[in-house]
């Protein structure tokens, strides 16, 4: 029994007529009624009553019909859904992001994702340090990864890293700080100020980076506090237990008690993109697209 039989029979039992069944299947009357024979024959079974004028199904054709029917429609279901998981229209990828891409990028990146592919199971997981990410892409439990430079990442050669864009720094101050009302904010003005920086050690870029900006300044970081997630940066900085350098997405986080203030650098930040390096999965293509879009506006 192959397929080929079930729809041969389901044309006959629906049209109750073997010369129109075979005009629906494009094919002769003949070869037609030998296929619905042979089906009969292997079933042991008749499912149809034929007279000159017409076909009527048995008892056990009107049952199998039935069947017939779901089976054909899970097939020609699971061949629909195969073609969009292979186009990219279904399926699931989960995206990581550091703190500054949570709070800027991805909420009108989710937006655009589930307007443009409604058929995908998209989850995120924000606040991730760029480490975290590098290893979650490993493992395979995030898909596709926003994130800062670092040195391992550009020496990995299973993963595949591009430029999104480049950021201008934002100081974060505790609402009236003596800095606070300054239009911009040198990175000397911080010499003498006590510095919340995101967690040490190699696991953050921005750590090193806060800490090039103040010895190209020229003096010595005074970091009094390491933190995972910006949110928690920020809110230590609203405590005023410290200030922040931190990328000007980040001012897209309001906290009550912290004030930003524009960075007098012309030092950048790179948001990058990162992936596996054999994930050429037709709906990570669509991903990525979508993904470039939102960052170039």
């Amino acid at each position: 029994m192959e397929l080929r039989h079930l729809r041969y029979f389901q044309a006959v039992a629906e049209e109750k007529h073997f010369g129109r069944a075979a005009h629906k299947l494009h094919m002769a009357q003949p070869p037609l009624s030998q296929q619905i024979k042979q089906l009969e024959d292997e079933l042991g079974v008749t499912l149809l009553q034929r007279t000159t004028r017409r076909v009527d199904l048995t008892p056990a054709g009107e049952a199998y019909l039935v069947r017939v029917r779901a089976i054909l429609q899970a097939v020609d279901a699971a061949g629909d859904e195969a073609v969009r998981i292979g186009s990219g229209l279904e399926g699931r990828l989960v995206i990581g992001c550091v703190g500054s891409a949570t709070y800027s990028l991805l909420p009108a990146l989710a937006r655009a994702l589930r307007e443009q592919l409604p058929g995908v199971d998209f989850a995120f997981r924000g606040e991730m340090l760029s480490p975290d990410q590098l290893d979650a892409l490993r493992d395979g439990s995030i898909d596709l990864a926003l994130l800062r430079p670092f040195r391992e990442l550009s020496e990995d050669s299973d993963i595949t890293v591009s430029p999104l864009r480049e950021e201008k720094y934002v100081v974060a101050l505790p609402e009236g700080h003596r800095l606070a009302g300054r239009s911009k904010v040198r990175v000397a003005d911080l010499r003498d100020e006590d510095l919340i920086v995101h967690t040490g050690h190699g696991r953050s870029a921005m750590y090193d980076a806060v800490s090039a900006l103040c010895r190209d300044a020229g003096f010595e970081p005074a970091i009094r506090h390491e933190v995972a997630e910006t949110s928690t940066l920020v809110t230590f900085v609203a405590a005023a237990l410290g200030v922040a350098i931190v990328p000007e997405p980040v001012s897209e986080l309001v906290v009550a008690g912290a004030v930003y203030r524009p960075l007098a650098s012309r030092a950048r930040m790179e948001l990058m993109v990162a992936t596996r390096a054999d994930d050429d999965s037709a709906l990570l293509a669509r991903t990525m697209r979508v993904l470039r879009h939102q960052v170039e506006g």
